[in-house]
């Protein structure tokens, strides 16, 4: 069995990225990892992009793009123009990053969010991709004593929704990743790792709190691809802290 792939989420470089986008990547690929996962693309041209990661030899399985949650027609719009450059640097898979969710939803708001997510999924899905969804911690406030994130992946159709499960906002949010993970397997070609050191604060993956080695070894079964870091806050700097996230996956045989 395939063992998933090790990659970046771009905006855990966001401070390198916004000065030097593709220099920041190439430092990637020197460090090891073997995929990235885009949060923006700062006004790159697509055959530029697409030149730097086949001379890296870096995997792009997929993109944050964000949605217009106030207006279906300026969502689609948005999603229409992010799709033709994801065709061009030749994603599959597009992922929503985030979602607005009430204080105290309700199954209404539930039905509202899953029919914007799913009309999203079916354009992505004409388009030739695939679409996700990353959570917080956040969709897993209950709704009718069940977590809002299972009402969604009840809601929308498995074709046109996948979830990219964020491990440690699943920690955060009083559920543990090996149950999501096993839940939802075949349905989870992403996941996000995570770790959360004291508080809210986010650390280096394996210096926290969340259990993220249990989801290593259900990773086949789950049908997961990809693992990709993810970090916001950072002790020394944001590149070193990406090079200690990687070294867990080498001691874990990754």
């Amino acid at each position: 069995m395939t063992k998933p792939i090790v990659g970046l989420q771009l905006y855990t470089l966001r401070d390198l990225t916004e000065m030097d986008f593709l220099g920041t990547i190439h430092k990637v690929a020197e460090m090891g990892y073997r995929a990235v996962e885009f949060a923006g693309y700062f006004d790159t041209p697509a055959k530029e992009l697409k030149a730097v990661l086949d001379s890296t030899g870096l995997e792009a399985p997929s993109a944050h793009v964000g949605l217009d949650f106030t207006s279906p027609e300026k969502a689609r719009e948005q999603l229409a123009k992010q799709i033709e450059y994801a065709q061009e640097i030749g994603l599959k898979y597009m992922v929503t990053p985030w979602a607005p969710v009430p204080e105290d939803p309700t199954e209404d708001d539930v039905d509202s969010l899953a029919a914007i997510l799913e009309a999203a999924g079916r354009l992505v899905n004409e388009a030739g991709m695939k679409y996700g969804y990353h959570n917080h911690d956040f969709e897993f406030k209950l709704v009718n004593g069940k977590p809002l994130m299972d009402f969604l992946l009840e809601r929308v159709p498995a074709e046109y929704l996948f979830a990219e499960f964020d491990l440690g906002w699943i920690h955060m949010g009083g559920q543990k990743p090996l149950d999501y993970v096993t839940r939802y397997a075949g349905r989870v070609p992403l996941v996000h790792f995570k770790d959360f050191g004291e508080g809210r604060r986010d650390t280096e993956v394996g210096k926290g709190v969340v259990d993220l080695k249990s989801v290593l070894g259900v990773a086949g079964q789950a049908g997961i691809e990809y693992f990709i870091v993810e970090q916001e806050e950072f002790r020394s700097s944001s590149l070193e802290s990406a090079k200690i996230s990687l070294e867990f996956f080498r001691e874990n045989g990754f």
